[in-house]
């Protein structure tokens, strides 16, 4: 599944929600779940972000939702944001160099007789 999630933090808390963020993917780096892939943008304006994250399975089942560091970054983000942020399911229509979707990934590799 390919979700992107909006959001748009209000400015005193900006740089509190990066830092929470950092600390989940710190996280993420040192448990290494596997089965994800997330990216997480801020815009130029300092206070709108944009996630991109891939995972297998269905909504709320991401490896990362189990994490503590992310079970607290979720507590507080609507705190932090102006408005509640907006996921959205995403369905590719095509792609240059990015990699297959994760799911895919093994379709692919038994279509070509690799491990």
């Amino acid at each position: 599944m390919q979700v992107m999630i909006r959001s748009r933090l209000r400015p005193e808390h900006a740089q509190e929600c990066l830092s929470s963020l950092r600390a989940v993917y710190d996280e993420l780096a040192a448990l290494d779940p596997g089965g994800l892939r997330w990216a997480a943008f801020q815009l130029d304006d300092g206070v709108s972000m944009v996630s991109f994250v891939e995972f297998a399975g269905l909504p709320g089942q991401a490896p990362h939702h189990r994490l503590a560091s992310f079970q607290r970054h979720r507590a507080a983000l609507d705190r932090w944001c102006e408005e509640p942020p907006v996921v959205q399911v995403l369905h590719q229509v095509g792609a240059y160099g990015f990699p297959e979707p994760i799911g895919r990934q093994a379709v692919s590799q038994a279509e070509e007789g690799t491990p």
